[in-house]
Formats: C-alpha cells, sequence, structure tokens
C-alpha cells in the first residue's frame, strides 16, 4: 500500500474546506486546508504536496494570481493544479487551463468528480 498523496486545498469556505477535508479523507488522502493563495505559496515552500485545489475568489491572493506564482516556480511548475469555482467571473475552462489549471471543479462541488479528478491527477 502507498503512502497517501498530499492534497493541499485553499479556499476560504470552512464548509467547502470541511466537505472536501472529510471526503478526501475518506479516501486515504492526507490533507492540508490553508485559506488564501499566500498561504499556498508559503507551504509549498517548506513541503512537497502531490495536487493543490485552489479556490478562484480568495482574499490576499486569488487562485488565477496563485496558480501563475506556482507555474513560474521552477520546483512547483508540473503540480496538478485544480480550480474549484462558482465562476463569478465567467471564465470558460479553456481560460483556466489557459492559465495554468490541469482541471476546473464548479461549485456546488460534485464530490464524486473531486474524488476522480484528484485520483487521475495524484496516480504514477
Amino acid at each position: 500500500m502507498s503512502s497517501p498523496k498530499n492534497v493541499l486545498i485553499a479556499e476560504d469556505s470552512s464548509v467547502i474546506q470541511n466537505l472536501a477535508r472529510k471526503i478526501l479523507e475518506f479516501q486515504n488522502f492526507k490533507i492540508t486546508v490553508v485559506k488564501n493563495g499566500e498561504q499556498v505559496i508559503q507551504l509549498l515552500e517548506k513541503e512537497p504536496f502531490d495536487i493543490v485545489l485552489l479556490d478562484i475568489n480568495m482574499p490576499v491572493m486569488d487562485g488565477i494570481e496563485c496558480v501563475q506564482a506556482i507555474r513560474g516556480n521552477e520546483a512547483t511548475a508540473k503540480l496538478p493544479v485544480v480550480a474549484i469555482t462558482g465562476n463569478a467571473r465567467n471564465y470558460t475552462e479553456e481560460e483556466y487551463k489557459e492559465a495554468g489549471f490541469n482541471e476546473v471543479l464548479m461549485k456546488p462541488l460534485n464530490f464524486d468528480k473531486l474524488v476522480k479528478v484528484v485520483k487521475d491527477l495524484t496516480e504514477e
């Protein structure tokens, strides 16, 4: 049995944080949760993660700025990053992918899809 994959969730809604955490922990993922993109960047400098789930609309540093910072850093450039969005700014899926996201999940979250996307992007 391989060790659990490390998932970093950046989401300012505690409801979505807690639901995503519980569902992914149930699937044997190790979860770390932060509230904004700046905290994501700080954590990625200190410890390795297998995937990042990024809310788009967050305080301090939003998901778009954060994914660009992740892609701009050689150490994290290849890290799978998934956008979580209510699509408030009306970006298309292609625009999210152009910004640097591997996948996009719309709110309200479909938790079966969440698990599938995380598993697909973290399998070796």
